[in-house]
């Protein structure tokens, strides 16, 4: 039999439950429908990406970023000779790519050469295969390739070559994402990690 003193107190134990689990409910809701909080910075301009006409993939195929339309294109601007940016980048890529899963095959990730003097469309396809089998090597010529590059902001300049006659390449080491729309949406830092990565991936593609 309840008496009168046990109803306030049977009160007070489902209010103990009710609350936390009420909370626990809000912050589910809230991180389910709150928006993606990007890891570079979000571009909110709809026109189409620049466009890479002049340009070659290492197979000599043109490179058409129309035809690549409802996929997620990184797009980075390295070199074969390139000692530390560019590996680094490729590998976060590379990870980013792998961590995303089947939806990966939405991915489209190309590396632009800056130093087309050295890196012939071989030596380009054996680099950047090292990293992923996904991942395209770009070839044009310097002109070409300074004219492209300009659109995305990326600079490069050569360095003095030493005594072996090999330089170094300074140059604009951001990964630029197109969204699957042909739009120019999101740029990243070089400190950008595979884990921040994939995630932006999975929210572009979603």
């Amino acid at each position: 039999m309840t008496t009168d003193e046990s109803v306030p107190r049977m009160k007070r134990r489902w209010l103990w439950v009710a609350i936390p689990a009420g909370l626990l409910l809000m912050f589910a809701l809230f991180s389910m429908f709150r928006p993606h909080v990007y890891a570079g910075v979000v571009l909110q301009s709809s026109d189409p990406a620049p466009s890479m006409t002049g340009l070659v993939y290492d197979n000599g195929e043109p490179v058409e970023l129309s035809a690549l339309a409802g996929d997620v294109v990184l797009v980075y601007f390295g070199y074969t000779y390139c000692p530390d940016l560019c590996p680094t980048m490729l590998a976060t890529v590379a990870r980013a790519m792998d961590d995303v899963g089947d939806d990966a095959t939405r991915v489209d990730a190309i590396m632009v050469t800056v130093d087309p003097a050295r890196d012939g469309p071989d030596a380009l396809a054996d680099y950047v295969a090292h990293f992923s089998d996904r991942i395209r090597g770009v070839w044009g010529t310097e002109a070409e390739v300074r004219s492209v590059a300009s659109g995305y902001g990326v600079t490069f300049t050569y360095d003095d070559p030493g005594e072996d006659g090999n330089y170094l390449v300074s140059h604009t080491g951001s990964l630029f994402a197109i969204d699957p729309g042909g739009a120019l949406r999101v740029v990243y830092p070089v400190e950008i990690t595979s884990t921040a990565l994939a995630a932006d991936l999975r929210d572009l593609l979603s």
